[in-house]
């Protein structure tokens, strides 16, 4: 599976503005640009298990591919939403709990890293990652 792995954050584009677009106060947003984001993913058919280790957090995510769940921003937004395959990609589709506003993330590899790209009323961010 191409997502399986440990993958830890490597660069960041535009992370600050979609953070700030978010509603996130400068304080937090000066400590996610540093948060050393490590994810540890495995995937067993159609579940993944997603370990979050940052200086912010660590969490747990279990999902389906297709099955609304729920999930906790850092900052402690709230958000519900599912993630889809299509094609080589993963493709997530997330409602704001508190706004009623979408977020959308797309996973993919590209030359060898993980590539998240993140959109939020209009503004697109990305965070790669370099796997372990």
């Amino acid at each position: 599976m191409a997502f399986d792995g440990t993958w830890k954050v490597d660069r960041s584009e535009n992370f600050d503005k979609l953070m700030e677009k978010m509603g996130i106060n400068i304080a937090k947003r000066k400590i996610a640009a540093h948060d050393n984001l490590k994810l540890t993913i495995t995937q067993e058919g159609n579940k993944f298990t997603v370990k979050e280790s940052s200086t912010l957090r660590d969490a747990e995510i279990v999902f389906e591919l297709g099955v609304t769940f729920n999930y906790s921003l850092p900052d402690g937004t709230e958000l519900s939403g599912t993630w889809k395959p299509e094609g080589n990609k993963h493709v997530g589709k997330f409602t704001r709990l508190d706004n009623g506003k979408e977020t959308n993330v797309v996973r993919e590899i590209i030359g060898g890293e993980l590539v998240q790209t993140y959109t939020y009323e209009g503004v697109e961010a990305k965070r790669i990652f370099k796997k372990q």
